[in-house]
């Protein structure tokens, strides 16, 4: 019988990826300068999200792996019963690359590969994780493109007025703290749920 992939080996991988970000930043905050502890929390939200990236890709192609009823269910296509790794990750990426736009596009995602009630699913959609994945992914794209679109949005999923960066923001008030927080929060509910 094939191997069935791990979830909740891809879930320990994202918390680990935060601890080491998390001891990345404090490692780097009584050396560096303001405008240098900036571009830090940018490169620490920038690895948060791509790991996040990572975790969900895995997840969904775990998902569809472990169970091909899962896509079978959301498609009404009859799958076979084993899928490899590698043909459960081109059903969800074809030639290109995990794309989503924000926690509802995340959710329109994932609802193409699994059920409702399905545990990732249902971690994602959590009121607990809904303002962090906003954060997260306005903060991301602020960081990553700094464009009057993104601070637009950043501005927006933040209530504020103005903004600088992601990561004069970031830097204050532990913020980013909170969000390694939750993420930690996210990545145990899934990998707790997920059977394999």
């Amino acid at each position: 019988m094939p191997k069935k992939k791990s979830v909740k080996k891809a879930a320990h991988r994202f918390y680990q990826q935060l601890d080491d970000i998390e001891a990345f930043l404090k490692s780097t905050r009584p050396t560096l300068s303001d405008d240098h502890l900036s571009w830090v929390h940018e490169y620490a939200i920038l690895r948060v999200y791509r790991e996040f990236e990572h975790l969900v890709l895995e997840a969904i192609v775990g998902a569809i792996n472990n169970d091909t009823h899962t896509i079978s269910a959301t498609t009404g296509i009859e799958f076979p019963k084993h899928l490899t790794d590698e043909v459960c990750e081109y059903l969800v990426v074809r030639d290109g690359y995990l794309d989503f736009r924000g926690r509802d596009g995340l959710i329109a995602l994932i609802r193409r590969y699994v059920p409702d009630g399905h545990y990732l699913l249902e971690a994602v959609k959590h009121s607990r994780y809904k303002r962090t994945l906003e954060q997260l992914t306005a903060l991301r794209n602020l960081a990553a493109h700094s464009s009057a679109v993104s601070k637009r949005r950043a501005k927006s999923t933040l209530g504020l007025e103005k903004i600088g960066s992601a990561g004069a923001w970031l830097k204050t008030q532990r913020r980013i703290d909170d969000i390694l927080i939750r993420m930690a929060s996210f990545s145990r509910e899934v990998g707790e749920n997920a059977p394999y």
